[in-house]
């Protein structure tokens, strides 16, 4: 189940990393890249994938955070609450940021601008940077493979290192 993306425009990547320390950009593109990559993989395999969360912990070690899916008020667990599983996400790294030094946050959006979906990391550093992006993609019934378009830079706010 795709959340709605309306936010802003994606942003072109510029000076990004221009803009934040030298260790805090290596982090929080290494957690971008595991993100996708994570993220592709799972949907090539079963046709989808549910939110999960990257740490890069204290020692630089890069590790999956999981929480179970959420059922729907429908109870039958074909469908699961998605933002409930985000949410949920989000207070377990909140809950536990000092064990970490930067996380991210992977989901499946539907980008309403372009009726596509797509999958989105949110990534922040305890230091404050923020740093998200988008890749949409979709099903070819011809080939039966996923298609991806081009990885855009998008617009995020902390959500973890804020009281």
């Amino acid at each position: 189940m795709a959340s709605d993306h309306t936010g802003p425009a994606p942003e072109r990547q510029g000076s990004w990393r221009d803009s934040v320390p030298e260790a805090t950009a290596v982090d929080l593109e290494n957690l971008l890249g595991t993100g996708v990559s994570a993220a592709r993989e799972q949907l090539q395999r079963g046709g989808g994938f549910l939110p999960f969360a990257l740490t890069v912990q204290n020692d630089g070690e890069v590790r999956l955070v999981a929480v179970s899916p959420a059922d729907t008020a429908g109870g039958d667990g074909s469908e699961f609450d998605a933002e409930a599983m985000i949410n949920d996400l989000q207070a377990l790294l909140k809950q536990n940021r000092n064990d970490f030094r930067a996380a991210a946050l992977v989901c499946d959006i539907l980008l309403v601008e372009d009726d596509s979906d797509a999958i989105h990391v949110a990534a922040e550093h305890r230091d404050g940077s923020v740093f998200a992006a988008v890749l949409p993609y979709a099903a070819n019934t011809a080939t039966q493979e996923w298609e991806f378009g081009r990885l855009e830079a998008d617009t995020n706010e902390p959500v973890i290192w804020v009281d």
